[in-house]
């Protein structure tokens, strides 16, 4: 439960924000909108995810108060405007969170997490009727809509019985890129490619992996031994443009095996 001086400190945060938006507050606060921060919101919650990447806990009270931040200033905007107030989102909140947990909040009786999500989902079903792939939002990176897109799929049974049929997506995905490089359809082979990517993340899917967090380790491991590569050639009086693919390629497995080089996942 909440104390006194989360209470205050809650209240003195959203004075803050009325202040910075009022008519002698912040210009450039003053000047937002909806559209105008949207960019702020994804960064904020992408910087969220970087610490939780590295597993860094000590700072994630810094920038979930950021993210935190883009949620007031999107419903001081909102209140300004007369649209809606925070009462509004606190109490849609709860109330979803209740109704979604009858297992918790009434006399519904649900053991395992599995069975949890399955009822969320009829509960979601059952609260707003629509198509099954309505509401993954287009904003969402590229990567992650598939996850979500896929996801939904097969929870209505669209989807292979395990991982082996979505690997086998993968291998009919690739051939039919080897064909498609030797015409020069370029948009034909961004198809096969995107396919591709599709398939991928299906696959991660069937092994339990997220394929988001997979792709930034992976980002992270290249950055690593990539700068390994531009160390090593430093040393020798070198910079990458005067070096060759055999040299960088030599380095570069040097650094996989290089203690410097491998990231641990955390």
């Amino acid at each position: 439960m909440p104390d006194i001086e989360e209470i205050a400190e809650y209240i003195r945060l959203r004075d803050i924000v009325a202040r910075l938006h009022a008519p002698d507050g912040c210009p450039w606060d003053r000047e937002q909108t909806h559209a105008s921060l949207r960019p702020y919101l994804l960064q904020e919650a992408y910087e969220v995810l970087h610490l939780l990447d590295e597993g860094d806990t000590e700072h994630m009270p810094e920038e979930l108060g950021d993210l935190l931040c883009q949620i007031l200033m999107h419903t001081q905007l909102a209140e300004g405007s007369g649209e809606w107030v925070m009462t509004d989102v606190l109490k849609s909140l709860a109330d979803k969170l209740v109704r979604r947990h009858p297992h918790v909040f009434a006399d519904v009786k649900l053991g395992t997490s599995a069975e949890v999500l399955e009822q969320w989902g009829k509960l979601k079903e059952k609260e707003k009727p629509r198509r099954t792939l309505d509401g993954v939002p287009q904003a969402l990176p590229a990567l992650t809509r598939a996850m979500k897109l896929s996801e939904r799929a097969a929870a209505v049974g669209f989807d292979w019985p395990d991982a082996a049929g979505a690997r086998a997506k993968v291998s009919e995905e690739i051939a039919e890129i080897d064909r498609e490089m030797e015409g020069s359809d370029r948009a034909a082979l961004e198809h096969e490619v995107g396919d591709l990517f599709f398939a991928s993340v299906s696959l991660a899917r069937k092994l339990g992996l997220d394929p988001e967090a997979a792709l930034r380790a992976a980002n992270r491991r290249f950055t690593e031994r990539f700068e390994y590569i531009e160390d090593r050639l430093r040393e020798r009086g070198k910079a990458p443009r005067d070096s060759n693919l055999e040299e960088m390629d030599a380095l570069w497995d040097e650094a996989k095996r290089s203690r410097h080089a491998f990231v641990t996942e955390k």
